[in-house]
């Protein structure tokens, strides 16, 4: 599917307010910065807990959307994690995440909601994807082998978001994120994305006066970073603005190494130590950069530059995670 840099947007554009307006996730790192974002749209925000719907189980799925029926549903419902925990529970991230939006999609159509926005993944582009990746590029080439299983998830949900526009004329819309970080992030060494992983070791080093922090791989891929509040007003954005089968990409257009990050994160910090790579561990994509010209040319921009998003992110780690001094 070839697609131009430039996109009609709705217009008038679709209107959130007096709504009926799900939040399928609402409890992760996404769905609260939805959660905050959607406070100033005057719409009545539903949410479901695992307790109450499973969304891995499509009896209960099926049943909490035929009685609520949201009129429009932000998909952010996802098992998800770093490098290691996906190449370590690769059934779990590949089944988990299928039926998530298997059930939700279908359920949603069934019970007529009028908008639906899928959260997809930068990862679902090949390995070795020209750089930055255009939405094109999606099914070119072959997948990052340590995350594929997320991967193949997170395009399934997306081809099913297409179907039915095909076949129902659902207004069900796809985008494509880059690697996020912020409020709300897991911070757990051994399941985290690279941001809240190096902030808690890099916090850790300098607590108890460490030298040096070891950076997994050889610190030299790119990497794109997203502030997730404007993620969340990037998605709002998209409903109210765009309606098309074609996915569209949700990023800055910059990127940094993981050598450069791991020094501006030990900036915020206030660690004067050094580093040490090890490229024993593995590296991941060489490099990660979303095409953005789409949603640039439709009229949104991020607010957050990658150091004031670190130190906001930081600052909500000493509040919220770190142990007391």
């Amino acid at each position: 599917m070839s697609m131009s840099s430039t996109v009609a947007r709705l217009d008038p554009p679709f209107r959130l307010e007096g709504r009926r307006v799900w939040v399928a996730g609402h409890r992760g790192m996404v769905g609260a910065a939805l959660m905050r974002r959607l406070a100033a749209e005057g719409c009545e925000v539903l949410t479901a807990t695992r307790d109450v719907a499973d969304l891995r189980r499509q009896d209960q799925t099926e049943g909490w959307l035929a009685e609520k029926r949201p009129e429009v549903i932000f998909l952010a419902a996802a098992t998800v994690g770093g490098i290691l925990v996906n190449d370590n529970r690769p059934a779990a991230f590949i089944y988990d995440n299928l039926a998530i939006e298997t059930n939700v999609v279908h359920a949603a159509w069934k019970t007529g909601a009028v908008k639906l926005l899928f959260l997809g993944s930068s990862c679902i582009y090949p390995r070795l994807a020209p750089q930055p990746m255009a939405e094109d590029a999606l099914l070119t080439g072959p997948l990052e082998p340590t995350n594929q299983w997320y991967a193949v998830a997170k395009i399934a949900g997306l081809k099913m978001c297409q179907a039915y526009r095909r076949q129902y004329g659902a207004d069900f819309i796809a985008a494509m994120p880059t690697n996020l970080y912020g409020p709300g992030d897991n911070f757990e060494l051994a399941s985290s994305h690279v941001i809240p992983a190096l902030v808690a070791k890099i916090h850790r080093a300098k607590a108890d006066g460490l030298e040096a922090v070891e950076i997994w791989g050889t610190g030299k891929p790119r990497r794109e970073f997203l502030y997730v509040d404007d993620l969340a007003d990037a998605l709002i954005f998209l409903v109210k603005c765009y309606s098309d089968e074609a996915p569209i990409n949700v990023g800055t257009g910059t990127d940094v190494t993981i050598g450069e990050l791991a020094r501006m994160i030990a900036e915020v910090v206030g660690f004067e130590g050094g580093f040490r790579f090890n490229p024993g561990r593995p590296d991941g994509t060489p490099r990660k950069l979303l095409e953005v010209s789409r949603l640039k040319s439709l009229g949104w921009a991020p607010r957050t530059g990658l150091s004031e998003g670190l130190a906001k992110t930081y600052a909500w780690f000493l509040d919220n995670v770190a142990e007391p001094a």
